[in-house]
């Protein structure tokens, strides 16, 4: 699948670039293995309850088992009392889901490929905004014609980091930032060159 490359006002030039073998006839599970590990390991786990084996109290038996009329009781911990445990709340668990090194790599070619199949994938030689403006950033997201965009670049500069900061619709990310997840929920994604030719080697 060709690879269109753009200028430095991220406009499409006459050159494009080839999509290397491996990135085709791979698996579209590998994609969703990872996109789903991915999302476990976002969840924020902080959901948690005490059981009665946790709250404060419970060392004397509330009221005499007999005599009073009312159900037997052996503890203020039990969940039929406020302020007791909680029977069968959220607890902290483990949301992990191991993903091998292998897998990973297979998704974000997948996704890289859908995009390059999409003609939604692009190589820049340089992402530079110097002025450090919003503005001009602005003016080359809307050179791509897209809803949204992810950028990956080796090297952010102060100004360049400025200029996308404010962007919603634009994301700014070192390479280390470009996985299957975030390449397949980005409209247009845009790699730097160096960038590129890492990952386009022939593993």
């Amino acid at each position: 699948m060709a690879i269109i490359v753009l200028n430095q006002n991220f406009e499409k030039s006459s050159e494009t670039l080839e999509t290397p073998e491996s990135f085709k006839n791979i698996n579209p599970h590998n994609l969703y293995i990872y996109v789903k590990s991915y999302q476990a390991g976002q969840r924020s786990n902080t959901a948690s309850v005490k059981t009665r084996a946790e709250v404060s109290g419970g060392g004397k038996k509330p009221w005499a088992q007999k005599g009073r009329g009312g159900a037997r009781a052996g503890s203020i911990t039990s969940p039929v009392f406020v302020g007791g445990g909680v029977a069968f709340g959220p607890t902290k668990r483990n949301y992990e889901q191991k993903v091998n090194k292998k897998q990973k790599v297979l998704a974000m070619k997948f996704a890289l490929n859908k995009l390059a199949e999409n003609n939604s994938l692009f190589v820049v030689d340089s992402v530079q905004v110097a002025s450090g403006k919003t503005k001009d950033a602005n003016n080359l997201f809307l050179n791509l014609g897209s809803k949204n965009a992810f950028i990956v670049t080796d090297n952010i500069d102060a100004g360049t980091f400025l200029a996308f900061k404010n962007l919603a619709k634009c994301e700014l990310a070192g390479s280390n930032a470009l996985n299957g997840f975030t390449a397949s929920r980005f409209q247009v994604v845009v790699i730097e060159r160096a960038v590129w030719e890492n990952i386009s080697k022939e593993s």
